[in-house]
This record gives C-alpha cells, sequence and structure tokens, in this order.
C-alpha cells in the first residue's frame, strides 16, 4: 500500500473537461454540470484507502448532489496490469457501495494526467464558475490510524461552496495509492 499524496493542483484552476464513458460505456461530459459546483473524484476499485472510505463518500455524494452539486468519479488506473480495476470490476465496486454518481473510466489516462492526480482517493472541488477551490483530502482518517470517516474537509469546503462563502486556502493533501500508470505514460509532475 503506496501513500502518495495529491499533488494539489493550483486553487483557481479552471475545471479540465472530460467526456467519458461509464462502466457501461454511458459517456458523461464535464459540461453536463454547467452553472453548478462539481466534485471530480479520482477513485479504483482495489485501493485499500479507496475502500475505507466508500460507504462514507456515497452518502457524502447523495447529500451533495440533492443540493445541486454535480459529482463524478474517475478511474484512470492501467487495468491491463491492475484488471481488478477494469469497468466490470467497477459495476460492481459501484454497486456494492450503492453509487449515485456516474463512475467514469479514463483509459488513456489522459483526463488524470489533466487534473495532476497522482493518488486514489484523490478530491477536486469546483465552484459554479467551474474554478477549482478545494482539493485535497476527505478527513484525518486513513485505513490503519483508528480515527473515524467522517468527510470532514471535505463537507466543510462544500458547504462553504453552497453558502457562497470562501474556501480556506489551508487544504491538506489526500493521502493514497497512486495511479497505477500505464508503462511510458508516467506524467512529469511529480518530480
Amino acid at each position: 500500500m503506496a501513500n502518495t499524496p495529491s499533488t494539489m493542483l493550483e486553487l483557481g484552476t479552471p475545471l479540465p473537461s472530460f467526456h467519458l464513458p461509464d462502466f457501461n460505456g454511458v459517456f458523461t461530459s464535464s459540461d453536463k454540470f454547467k452553472g453548478n459546483p462539481v466534485l471530480v473524484m479520482f477513485i479504483c476499485n482495489h485501493c485499500p484507502f479507496v475502500k475505507h472510505v466508500a460507504g462514507t463518500l456515497s452518502e457524502l455524494a447523495k447529500t451533495y448532489q440533492s443540493k445541486g452539486v454535480g459529482v463524478v468519479a474517475i478511474n484512470s488506473n492501467d487495468v491491463n496490469a491492475y484488471p481488478a480495476d477494469s469497468p466490470e470490476n467497477m459495476a460492481g465496486f459501484a454497486a456494492q457501495h450503492h453509487f449515485a454518481f456516474p463512475y467514469l473510466f479514463d483509459e488513456t489516462q489522459g483526463v488524470a494526467r489533466a487534473y495532476r492526480a497522482a493518488c486514489t482517493p484523490d478530491f477536486y472541488l469546483f465552484d459554479s464558475s467551474h474554478r477549482l477551490v478545494y482539493r485535497g483530502q476527505m478527513d484525518d482518517s486513513r485505513p490503519s490510524n483508528g480515527i473515524p470517516v467522517t468527510g470532514k474537509d471535505l463537507t466543510d469546503a462544500l458547504d462553504k461552496v453552497l453558502a457562497g462563502e470562501p474556501v480556506s486556502p489551508e487544504q491538506k493533501p489526500s493521502l493514497g495509492c497512486n495511479i497505477k500508470w500505464k508503462p511510458g505514460n508516467e506524467p512529469d509532475y511529480f518530480g
């Protein structure tokens, strides 16, 4: 289990566009969320960090979707090397955790690169103008530290966005398994 932190994309960055299929081949585009805040999450099926937060994440997403926030998850892992993250297995993972948001597959890994995504889970919250206002951890809980999963850091940012208030720039990076890059496709933003 690798402990890879987020790259902490610069606040104010415009929402990098995407047009990706889910595990059934149904496409979702970033254009779908025009005029609404949007939460983009990089996750996968096999990561212990993602499994640790998946249930709370599902409930958090439902709560904020009902308040008008667009929510989408993206799996960018190399499924040849990590078949547990295949689209077929994404369907089972989404059903197991009752995901009510699109769970998309970034086969080329181009979307992960556009977001400078580094780990799973990695969270990006954009305001209704689609400018990045939060990137970082869901909360301080990790699979082995005994701290309960609450989603506090992420929900605080979501609540501020919905209230039209500024989100504090003091943000902690997410921590998780590194994105599983295809050979020769590793991004250059790590060094």
